[in-house]
């Protein structure tokens, strides 16, 4: 059986048993229909107009409310003409005008987190060119900082003793409005709802709440599932935002499928709306497929996808992009499991994006680091590198403390595998550094994994295009 496979900036072609089985996400199971594009905005402003658990905002709106809309970075959501930031935002502005609230009374805020800050034409992607002309040229379109504190209000801890320091554009405003995505994610089960604010509009010491080992290396984060201390923590945060600030969240999320289109919209109160909101998305996102047990997985990596170029090369965000999998597939996996990753992994970290990684690297090599967990303990100091969180606030780099976040998950495949192999690697060393295995070819990998681990037989899994869509959780048939 001859397969293409994900590396580099293509495809590399590799010849497996006829017994394996393939997936492919959104067409060995087809999707959920999603909206007709001539509907959207009927849909759309059919949610707007009737939310779940608080009123419309032609009821919250009026003349001189200040209004902040938050919406997701370009990590999430899409870009296509039709993507719900760019049908949903122009429809909200309408609510709000006819309700009395100025333009200059709105904010647009990309709730990138720690992530990094996107780029002006970055913005001009997700948000589309006549959303962008009016509100870039007047500086009404933001980068959340987490590092701005001017612009930050600490409110406290959480029931559960978790630090909130958020936005204080959010925080002030008379209307918060939170375009999100409900799109099967590791971190949580979804994205979208309190997730949302929880990481895109807060601080690396309320991130440092949930992305850390003690949450992500419990039974209840892997396999993913809405019911972890994660997404308790998610809701936590949230709703102590809400507390803190005297009014809710307005949420407008919609269901994606896995070309990012819209199987549905979602609006209103969080708490009340994301149950619903779920269980629509779980038809699309626990695929139950599976007759059996898988002991090899085998899929490829490009050099570009999710956080950006280089996520695929860079041995700290690869490790963790293979953890990504594990926790979404661990339901399929045979207790002696073995990956093998086709990736380019030749050195090149994106010192740009991530400036940390590299030295984070080579200190994971030396100093009674045996594994990616015992790093943790460096966590605050390089979140409060001076040089790294400036690059973080004004030279588009990821915050340091997102590598954190990175390790965490990153020990996840290790926790859960017999072995993982990487194969095609230019600089092999990099992945052998972290504890992998590595050969020339996929079919080489195999024919070890087969020798050492599985025996003559195994139950195989591959995975096509495992970065370049929007992945599912797969589950067993039954």
């Amino acid at each position: 059986m001859l397969l293409d496979f994900e590396y580099g900036q293509g495809t590399v072609a590799t010849n497996l048993p006829d017994y394996t089985d393939v997936f492919i996400p959104g067409v060995t199971v087809p999707d959920p229909p999603c909206i007709p594009e001539d509907r959207l905005e009927e849909e759309t402003l059919k949610s707007l107009r009737n939310p779940i658990g608080m009123p419309p905002l032609s009821q919250l709106a009026r003349p001189g409310a200040k209004v902040t809309i938050v919406f997701p970075d370009r990590v999430k959501g899409g870009e296509q003409a039709t993507s719900h930031r760019k049908v949903s935002i122009p429809l909200i502005l309408k609510e709000l005008y006819s309700a009395g609230v100025e333009k200059k009374d709105i904010l647009l805020i990309c709730s990138n987190g720690l992530h990094r800050k996107n780029t002006e034409k970055e913005i001009r992607g997700v948000l589309g060119d006549e959303l962008f002309n009016e509100f870039w040229p007047c500086h009404q379109i933001i980068n959340h900082d987490s590092e701005d504190y001017e612009h930050l209000v600490d409110l406290g801890c959480t029931d559960q003793g978790d630090p909130v320091l958020m936005n204080r554009y959010v925080y002030e405003s008379d209307i918060a409005i939170l375009i999100g995505h409900v799109q099967g994610n590791p971190y949580g089960g979804y994205s979208g709802g309190y997730k949302h604010c929880a990481t895109g509009i807060t601080h690396w010491r309320s991130i440092a709440s949930h992305h850390v080992p003690s949450v992500m290396h419990r039974d209840d984060f892997t396999p993913v599932s809405g019911h972890s201390l994660m997404r308790q923590k998610f809701n936590q945060i949230g709703m102590h935002m809400e507390k803190c600030m005297g009014k809710k969240f307005f949420c407008c999320d919609a269901v994606l499928d896995s070309r990012s289109r819209q199987i549905s919209i979602w609006s209103g109160y969080a708490a009340e709306m994301m149950p619903p909101s779920w269980e629509d998305a779980d038809r699309r996102t626990y695929v139950k497929w599976a007759e059996k047990k898988y002991d090899i997985l085998v899929f490829g990596m490009p050099q570009f996808f999710h956080y950006g170029d280089g996520m695929g090369t860079n041995p700290i965000m690869m490790a963790q992009a293979l953890s990504a999998q594990v926790i979404r597939l661990k339901r399929v996996m045979s207790d002696r499991c073995v990956i093998i990753c086709q990736s380019l992994c030749n050195g090149f970290f994106n010192d740009a994006l991530w400036p940390y990684t590299r030295q984070m690297f080579e200190q994971f090599k030396h100093d009674e680091m045996n594994i990616l967990p015992d790093m943790n303990r460096l966590g605050e100091y390089y979140a409060t590198n001076e040089e790294y969180v400036r690059m973080y606030r004004y030279a588009n780099a990821f915050h340091p403390f997102h590598g954190f976040s990175m390790i965490s998950c990153a020990h996840i495949a290790e926790m859960n595998t017999s072995a993982i192999y990487i194969t095609g690697a230019k600089d092999p060393g990099y992945a052998r550094a972290m504890g992998f295995k590595t050969r020339a070819t996929i079919e080489e990998a195999l024919e070890d994994a087969m020798k050492k681990y599985t025996g003559d037989r195994p139950n195989i899994l591959a995975l096509p295009l495992t970065f370049k869509t929007a992945s599912v959780h797969l589950c067993m048939k039954d």
